[in-house]
């Protein structure tokens, strides 16, 4: 087989439906199955999979975990490549795995491809901007991407970013290189993790530009906090990155998120046209850093904790013996 398309899933509801639709009927020149592996979906999710009759793994909610359920989902094909989509990223044409996968046979040093998100059309205009930036600056660098240099590797914190960025979302592995290098077992960031193993061993990334995905999400206020935590806390364990350095940082990166927002809601005219939006805005800026800052302190927190936590259980056992004296 030549490519296999795995979805990991939990309760995709009417958008999943949409995404194994389109993923079945993708145009390609290759033979490619579809595995769905969920994880306790209370929903339609699994009679969709069963109707589809596509294969369908099953783990248990609690040992879920975005790297080791990958690895067992790639363990039970035999496909020469996987490609990763999540339940609410949809093909945006027939032609997506064939774009990944043909970028995979250019070399076979790549490791993995990822691809492109697009915001879908109702998603809130600041996030779908800053999905098109992100992508439009790596669409303007050279595709095949490796450590050229080692001492920059090695200084340049934005090189090493750069790098060992990919996104399960929408992305594609080699399994002879992954049957050397399999995900990592960690909760958060599997994807970039792998990148960063797989480059430093010498292989490649490959960044398909047309094999698009739409993708996006409207965050309220608290989940934007949420996802800013867990973002910078993987972050920080996994990379050493601070993303948030000091408590002025939120500030001075609030304000400069906000001159973007800015030129963004004049060219745009989003006064007008999305005003909930531009409201909202300032709230989910200072959310994100206030976020950011929280989850690099995170383990500090924790540690704190649990020492303040050991003070107390000491004090209450000297104050037992006290009373039994």
């Amino acid at each position: 087989m030549k490519a296999c398309v795995v979805i990991p899933t939990k309760n995709g509801g009417s958008l999943f439906e949409q995404v194994l639709a389109e993923t079945l009927s993708q145009v390609t020149d290759f033979a490619f199955e579809v595995l769905v592996i969920d994880s306790g979906s209370m929903d339609q999710t699994v009679e969709l999979a069963k109707r589809a009759k596509v294969s369908i793994l099953s783990v248990p909610p609690a040992e879920f975990q975005h790297g080791a359920t990958r690895n067992f989902a790639i363990s039970q094909t035999n496909a020469q490549y996987i490609a990763f989509l999540t339940q609410d990223a949809l093909p945006a044409n027939k032609s997506w795995l064939k774009n990944l996968i043909s970028k995979m046979d250019i070399d076979s040093r790549i490791a993995g491809a990822f691809g492109r998100h697009r915001a879908y059309p109702k998603c809130d205009p600041f996030t779908a901007d800053e999905l098109e930036r992100l992508f439009n600056h790596l669409g303007s660098m050279e595709p095949v991407q490796a450590i050229e240099d080692e001492l920059r590797y090695a200084s340049d914190v934005g090189y090493r970013q750069h790098l060992h960025f990919f996104s399960n979302n929408n992305s594609c592995v080699r399994r002879s290189v992954w049957e050397k290098i399999p995900f990592p077992s960690v909760n958060f960031a599997e994807d970039q993790a792998w990148a960063q193993m797989v480059v430093e061993a010498g292989y490649a990334k490959i960044y398909a530009d047309d094999a698009v995905v739409f993708h996006s999400h409207t965050f309220n206020t608290v989940e934007t906090f949420r996802r800013a935590f867990d973002e910078s806390k993987a972050m920080k364990e996994l990379f050493g990155y601070s993303l948030v350095p000091s408590r002025s940082s939120i500030l001075k990166n609030s304000l400069h998120q906000l001159k973007i927002d800015r030129q963004l809601v004049v060219s745009r005219d989003l006064i007008r046209l999305a005003p909930s939006s531009v409201l909202k805005r300032p709230f989910r800026v200072l959310a994100k850093q206030l976020g950011s800052f929280a989850g690099e302190r995170a383990q500090s927190f924790g540690r704190a904790q649990h020492l303040l936590s050991l003070d107390a259980a000491k004090r209450r056992v000297g104050q037992g013996k006290a009373t039994l004296k």
